[in-house]
């Protein structure tokens, strides 16, 4: 084997074993991105786990808040309408006991307001025309 050959032969074997250096060295790289990745998705998973387990609580008592306001919000138009109901059925009851007791007053009375309110009504019809 001449000089040039071995000259050729041993310049492809160190062209090789570099070729495989960087080879094995890409190959590092790529492991290494690859755990720094895997690191870094599982610290935004802790973040994300951390931040849930803060807003959690946050969120169950806005729940029960708004729970609590839509019970007390019921209970207050229950409690207007009974109170209305109670209103009105006590003026149903002195309005019966005045007729009751005075049944010539409450004629008099339903039959002025009775012309006041035809008077008021022939009123208006005519400013219209």
């Amino acid at each position: 084997m001449s000089q040039t050959e071995k000259a050729v032969n041993k310049a492809a074997d160190t062209a090789k074993e570099a070729a495989e250096d960087v080879v094995d060295t890409a190959k590092e790289a790529v492991k290494t991105t690859r755990r720094t990745a895997a690191n870094a998705i599982d610290k935004a998973e802790e973040g994300i786990d951390a931040v849930e387990r803060e807003l959690n609580p946050f969120i169950d008592d806005l729940a029960a808040r708004a729970q609590d306001l839509a019970t007390r919000s019921i209970n207050f138009c229950a409690d207007s309408s009974e109170r209305a109901r109670r209103q009105l059925h006590s003026a149903t009851e002195a309005t019966t006991r005045y007729v009751i007791e005075q049944p010539g007053r409450s004629i008099l009375l339903a039959a002025a307001t009775g012309a006041a309110i035809a008077t008021a009504f022939f009123m208006s019809s005519r400013s219209r025309k």
